[in-house]
């Protein structure tokens, strides 16, 4: 499962969306987040965002399967979600209408199935699924680095009012950085758990959650060690934070990314053209 975590991590290759300057990538997933929330339920502009989603894995050279390997670790909570939605939704019940014609709702004691939770359900399904997929492409097509550069001109502004945004940028990516290797440090620390003979997969919930413990105290051993060992590093290449510092890639706006932010307006358009029409799953 922890192998299935894909946040944070970068996927080489070369491809219209790779080259396209961090800041427009940034600003435009920002754009799809947006788009994903102004859909309304049971509207058709959910497939527009789901054709947009798959078009620009392809675009981008990423195999599908990083889609639903990024999808995986979160399904006990879409799980969760959809559950409350379905059951607890107002609005007409569900009936099952039977050969004879007689027709059962489903209900049950307090909870009950109703139409209207359904189409909430396969929203919320949708929803979390791109908001997912899209800003991980965010990571997936762009280097730490390019990122703490895009993060920082985009907040140059609040320097004068003394902001440290040269820090900030740095924090965010050193975090967004390390999350792969602690989830490589937790499996190996879990592996060898398990082989001393730790049982962290059966027993209750109250055994399972005592079990985490010999997991959590090494990695948050080894998680401060990474740190003091990263500080110790800065401060041995004279780091002082983003005051004089100059960039050995300065960051340029080309042709390539006006095309994608017109692509993405147009979209945004026709979600929202969509959306004020209420245009449904259906055109009856």
């Amino acid at each position: 499962m922890l192998k299935d975590i894909t946040i944070g991590q970068y996927y080489p290759s070369v491809s219209f969306v790779h080259n396209l300057d961090p800041r427009t990538k940034l600003l435009l997933s920002f754009v799809f987040i947006a788009s994903v929330f102004i859909a309304r339920p049971y509207n058709i502009g959910y497939a527009i965002i789901i054709l947009m989603t798959g078009a620009l894995y392809i675009i981008s050279k990423i195999p599908v399967k990083m889609i639903f390997k990024g999808l995986k670790p979160i399904i006990p909570i879409i799980i969760f979600t959809v559950v409350i939605n379905l059951l607890f939704l107002n609005g007409e019940i569900v009936e099952i209408r039977w050969i004879d014609g007689e027709t059962v709702p489903l209900r049950w004691w307090i909870f009950k199935i109703t139409y209207e939770g359904i189409n909430y359900a396969v929203t919320i399904i949708i929803r979390i699924s791109c908001l997912i997929a899209g800003t991980s492409l965010l990571t997936y097509t762009t280097r730490p680095m390019e990122l703490t550069d895009a993060i920082e001109t985009l907040l140059s502004p609040l320097k004068k009012i003394k902001v440290p945004v040269h820090e900030f940028a740095m924090m965010m990516t050193i975090a967004l950085r390390f999350i792969p290797t602690l989830i490589d440090e937790t499996d190996k620390i879990m592996s060898a758990q398990k082989a001393r003979g730790a049982c962290l997969d059966n027993g209750t919930l109250i055994q399972r959650a005592k079990a985490l413990i010999p997991i959590l105290i090494p990695l948050m051993i080894s998680a401060f060690r990474r740190a003091d060992e990263l500080a110790l590093a800065m401060e041995c290449r004279c780091y002082n934070g983003g005051e004089g510092r100059t960039k050995f890639k300065q960051l340029r706006i080309s042709a390539r990314d006006m095309v994608a932010a017109s692509v993405m307006i147009l979209f945004l358009s026709l979600v929202i053209i969509v959306n004020k029409f209420n245009i449904g799953w259906f055109l009856v």
